[in-house]
């Protein structure tokens, strides 16, 4: 009978000498698992594993859901990094893994979202995203045209938008002005970064909604598109963005009974008002 399969990903960063990955490997190979440890940021080998668990911040979680999207490998985050929105677990509950050794957790669907970037009607770049995808001028303002559905929503200058799905509405939508949205929602959240007009506003839309994005830049100014905190990709006057629901989607493992109510209390508000 094989044995049950278990990946640990830590950021050496945050997990100095891997020493919890190595203490929860422990703990499942105790259990007749096998626990195979693979560092962040390497692609981990998830052929048949049941469970990828990071160590680290949400950008560790972001990453290994690049891998386990496409596999539908859950993902249990232990937050060794800052707010860890992502992140079920903080250090301190290390020993609550051993619950997913006796089958005890539920697991949360998380909906991504598409990227496809198209120049003189040709797909130039095309990619997913679990958190947000971010469009921005290159140290200057830039002007963006936004549709929904070829309807156009908003038009602004500014230093560029962020589009995100209710798991990225805790990031730098947030950080920018935008909406909390719950997490499991399925939504399009459009917000734009230090827009230079007064009625520049966040829009919540229905995940069905297919966002276009047109950027009207001036020649010799530049703008980047950045997928899930990732490496910048270059985009010019007249590219077409076009953003909708992923098929791919991310499954979250589930232990404590933490609302996600609770976790923006802890992490959010203010205990010295």
């Amino acid at each position: 009978m094989s044995k049950r399969k278990v990946v640990l990903y830590p950021n050496a960063e945050n997990d100095i000498d891997f020493k919890m990955a190595k203490h929860v490997g422990e703990i499942f190979e105790k259990s007749g698992w096998e626990a195979s440890l693979c560092s962040y940021p390497k692609k981990p080998d998830i052929n048949d594993v049941e469970m990828i668990i990071t160590f680290g911040g949400d950008g560790t979680i972001l990453h290994a859901a690049r891998a386990a999207a496409d596999v539908d490998v859950p993902i249990l985050g232990i937050n060794m990094g800052g707010k860890g929105f992502i992140a079920e677990l903080e250090a301190d509950d290390i020993s609550l893994v051993e619950t997913i050794i006796a089958g005890n957790y539920k697991l949360e669907t998380r909906m991504m979202i598409n990227i496809e970037i198209s120049r003189d009607n040709k797909v130039i770049y095309n990619d997913f995203a679990l958190n947000d995808i971010v469009i921005k001028g290159d140290n200057k303002v830039i002007e963006m045209t936004v549709f929904g559905d070829d309807e156009m929503i908003t038009r602004f200058n500014g230093d560029g938008t962020v589009i995100a799905t209710p798991t990225g509405s805790t990031a730098y939508s947030m950080s920018a002005g935008g909406p909390i949205v719950e997490p499991t929602a399925k939504n399009i959240i459009i917000t734009p970064i230090c827009a230079h007009v007064l009625e520049a506003k966040s829009f919540v839309l229905v995940a069905t909604r297919i966002v276009t994005v047109n950027i009207d830049h001036k020649k010799g100014i530049l703008a980047y598109v950045s997928v899930d905190g990732g490496k910048h990709t270059s985009v010019q006057s007249g590219d077409l963005i076009k953003v909708c629901k992923s098929e791919k989607s991310t499954n979250l493992v589930r232990l404590s009974d933490k609302s996600f109510y609770h976790k923006i209390s802890s992490k959010l508000i203010s205990r010295h008002l």
